[in-house]
């Protein structure tokens, strides 16, 4: 789909998988790529509509630029985008549950980032989210480092901690504010983000936040995340309400 966002002040294109049977409305199921990627991958590079064959939910997979799926400090407000223009635009066009039991949320790397930003800064929109090899730690850190591109200091700004961009913030409101989506995250055990993602369930597991996580082999690959997002589909067909 080509369509036009008012946050962005451009066209955007987006893939969605809809059901072949049934009257709906049906959950939504919001699929995020990484840094490097576009809209087009999880259905280029996975089985994902194989997956969800005979499931009554509908598959979004929109563009998240470079942007983090965030409001990035000086450029785009991408988080504004995909919570505000993205999801106004799904529930408009297709037959959608609108309710927050009625959405959730993923993605792989900067993706995985990026669904736990927006649940966890909307937990008001969605019941559960998911990250796949997510770098998850890009807002807790000072950047850039010696080793970081200064792109991500546009995005983040030097020092995210405390803001909206640190998720071990975000989901101190969550909790405190009693709205916590459902939060599931795994990692392959030879994945270069793997210390990041044991460190962010050490933060969850020191506040007493429930949630899955999961080590598995391998590396930051397609090969990895086609096997997994089963599981991470399996996840939120029982934490979404489907009926």
């Amino acid at each position: 789909m080509q369509w036009f966002s008012p946050t962005l002040g451009k066209q955007v294109q987006s893939y969605v998988i809809l059901p072949d049977s049934g009257k709906g409305p049906y959950a939504t199921f919001y699929l995020l790529h990484g840094l490097s990627d576009d809209y087009s991958i999880w259905q280029r590079r996975t089985r994902i509509e194989s997956y969800v064959e005979g499931k009554p939910l509908i598959v979004v997979m929109p563009d998240g630029f470079r942007g983090w799926y965030t409001n990035n400090d000086r450029g785009p407000a991408y988080f504004d985008y995909v919570t505000k223009d993205l999801v106004d635009f799904m529930d408009r066009t297709f037959p959608t549950k609108k309710t927050r039991a009625g959405r959730c949320v993923g993605g792989l790397s900067m993706g995985g980032y990026g669904a736990l930003r927006i649940a966890l800064g909307r937990p008001d929109l969605f019941a559960s989210c998911n990250s796949h090899s997510g770098a998850v730690m890009h807002g807790t850190m000072k950047h850039p480092g010696k080793k970081e591109p200064r792109e991500f200091m546009d995005v983040f700004g030097r020092d995210p901690r405390g803001t909206d961009h640190d998720l071990t913030e975000l989901v101190r409101r969550a909790k405190k504010a009693g709205q916590l989506p459902k939060i599931r995250i795994d990692c392959g055990t030879e994945d270069f983000l793997i210390q990041h993602n044991r460190e962010y369930h050490a933060v969850l597991n020191k506040l007493r936040i429930a949630h899955e996580y999961e080590e598995f082999p391998g590396v930051h690959s397609w090969d990895y995340w086609d096997i997994h997002i089963r599981e991470a589909l399996a996840f939120h067909m029982k934490n979404l309400k489907i009926g």
